[in-house]
């Protein structure tokens, strides 16, 4: 049994196939390619993960596998041929695997845009931990610029209780420029407090409640046998006292003052496709462009 024990634990994971699928369509003088890609295990059952696509060995784009093993990016391309190629980058029960390439063109134009890329395609964090990615905007067709193209860069997708920061969030494109421009994106998972908050004990809340009803029970008791300006008195005492007790001990901000804070959760542990988006404005026409990266929070 020992010795079946441990050929179970050393034995490798299942073989995986993955196949990618692109379809191209040309909008706003740029080509689009919608790219799909599928990730089963030998057993016929989906993966799990995150994949990586890449043209001709550049890297692209990175997305997470849903529930069904498949995912679905959309690619901005530059004019020329390109060759596509989906990377599994494999888990604790699949191995990894590549696609075969799937060869695209995009149309040629003569109108100033520019590509958005970021590197690592794919992010694994702890929570509490932050990481970096490079965002790269790589003009195109920039001698078509009269004046300077600023791009604003921003992302989306992220899981709750984490947040991205560009440095520069803004970059500039000069006319007839070549070189890519690039932007630090640090992305930041929040880890659960440690410290848990004191709250008021049971008797401390049940005191809160009681002792203005017996203090007004009291006061009304005390009040009939009294005369009338007496009974006025007791009954605004009690309303002193309500009012006193209602901003301290039963106050939020006295709670919160004097027993500290809630904790703090996590960043949600997971998968997550995480969508960079670059967007420039003449005031007329707006240019939006944008990728994707993979980031797993463990």
């Amino acid at each position: 049994m020992p010795a079946l024990a441990l050929a179970a634990e050393s034995a490798p994971g299942l073989a995986t196939q993955t196949t990618l699928t692109a379809e191209t369509h040309d909008q706003a003088g740029r080509t689009q390619a919608t790219v799909a890609i599928s990730v089963l295990g030998e057993d016929g059952q989906p993966a799990k993960g995150v994949v990586s696509i890449s043209d001709q060995g550049t890297p692209l784009a990175g997305a997470a596998l849903n529930a069904q093993g498949q995912a679905s990016v959309v690619l901005d391309l530059p004019a020329g041929a390109h060759s596509l190629t989906a990377v599994y980058a494999g888990d604790t029960t699949h191995l990894a695997s590549r696609s075969s390439a799937a060869l695209v063109r995009a149309q040629v134009s003569s109108t100033p845009n520019f590509a958005i890329s970021a590197a690592p395609t794919t992010l694994t964090l702890t929570a509490g931990q932050s990481g970096t990615v490079v965002a790269s905007v790589t003009p195109q067709n920039s001698s078509g610029l009269t004046a300077p193209m600023f791009v604003t860069l921003s992302c989306s997708g992220l899981p709750d209780q984490s947040a991205c920061t560009f440095t520069p969030e803004n970059v500039e494109i000069l006319p007839n420029a070549t070189v890519a421009v690039t932007s630090s994106m640090v992305i930041t998972t929040q880890k659960a407090s440690s410290v848990v908050a004191a709250r008021p004990s049971s008797n401390d809340i049940s005191w809160a409640f009681l002792l203005p009803g017996a203090l007004g029970l009291g006061g009304l008791a005390w009040g009939s046998r009294r005369r009338a300006w007496l009974n006025r008195l007791s009954l605004l005492a009690l309303v002193g006292v309500v009012a006193m007790l209602g901003t301290t001990a039963c106050n939020a901000r006295y709670n919160y003052f004097n027993h500290g804070p809630p904790t703090n959760p996590a960043t949600p542990a997971g998968t997550y496709t995480v969508t960079v988006t670059a967007q420039s404005s003449n005031g007329v026409t707006a240019i939006t462009n944008s990728t994707t990266m993979a980031l797993t929070v463990q």
